[in-house]
């Protein structure tokens, strides 16, 4: 069974103008169960991480300021919340949905978190609507509980996985893969284990082929014991922040095909939402759902 970690705390209430789009983690159950794409039944509510769990990753410093809502007015104009107790409790769920579903694509070959992709947010400190780094947190849980030995990340937002890239930099049991756009944010970029920066505009033909010819040789070359994939929907033409082209239709062969890499050579794998800013909140919607349709129809 598809299992999907959701719960009402991830419905967090932003200030009225803000530009990015919330209202998509209560539509996006609400389409799936609509059309029948799942039922009630694949959808877990997650559990809340421990500060123990989370300092496998952050530092204390940081989780402290977290904790105490104690950060210095850059540091939260860096992530670009409002940060409050509610903000910070959300993320610490979303990132024990991530080591959940990590558990449940080990019994059942894929599972999927409503949200997270919090790519951006390093050890030390939040960036870019990103405060702990779920898909990191989640990763090091694993290794420490010994439940694999290697980890690779398929990140595919529009924006490279910096914190990720940072996070793990000297870590050899984590390879992170980011192909995103090449003058989009951050600015300064990490470093990777591999990125693939794509030109402003890029099409569905030439985004996919690069996809298609990197990723076999990559699950070849690493042999992972799990895939975290980050499936991102701000690759889209109508993106107010990505600068990409593709289509709906792109996107949602992008996502067929890595599952199918990771059906074929019998990888589990997580999804994260990532980003997604078009301006019509419909085609946000439609492109994720995509994702959820093709992992019900490939895996189950």
């Amino acid at each position: 069974m598809l299992k999907i970690a959701f719960s009402d705390i991830y419905k967090y209430q932003l200030p009225e103008g803000h530009r990015f789009p919330m209202d998509k983690y209560e539509l996006l159950p609400e389409q799936l169960l609509y059309e029948g794409t799942v039922t009630q039944d694949n959808f877990f509510k997650p559990k809340k991480l421990s500060d123990e769990q989370i300092l496998l990753t952050h530092t204390p410093l940081y989780l402290d300021k977290l904790n105490n809502l104690s950060l210095s007015k850059k540091e939260a104009r860096n992530i670009g919340f409002p940060i409050r107790k509610d903000l910070i409790e959300r993320g610490k769920y979303i990132s024990h949905a991530t080591y959940e579903c990590a558990l449940h694509a080990l019994t059942y070959g894929i599972s999927m978190n409503i949200a997270g992709g919090t790519h951006h947010a390093y050890a030390d400190r939040g960036e870019g609507f990103c405060v702990l780094n779920d898909m990191a947190i989640a990763s090091n849980l694993l290794l420490k509980n010994n439940l694999v030995s290697k980890i690779l990340f398929v990140d595919l937002d529009v924006h490279q996985g910096n914190g990720n890239a940072h996070i793990f930099a000297n870590n050899d049991q984590v390879f992170t893969f980011s192909m995103h756009g090449e003058k989009n944010y951050p600015v300064r970029k990490e470093t990777s284990n591999m990125d693939i920066g794509v030109p402003d505009k890029i099409e569905d033909g030439p985004y996919l082929k690069l996809l298609k010819n990197a990723l076999p040789r990559l699950i070849e070359q690493q042999e992972p014991d799990i895939i975290f994939y980050q499936s991102g929907v701000d690759v889209l033409s109508t993106d107010k922040l990505g600068r990409l082209s593709l289509s709906i239709n792109g996107c949602a062969e992008r996502d067929k095909f890595v599952f199918e890499q990771c059906q074929k050579n019998k990888i589990p794998v997580v999804v994260s939402m990532g980003g997604g800013y078009s301006e019509k909140l419909t085609d946000i919607i439609e492109a994720h759902a995509n994702t959820y349709r093709h992992a019900q129809y490939i895996y189950f």
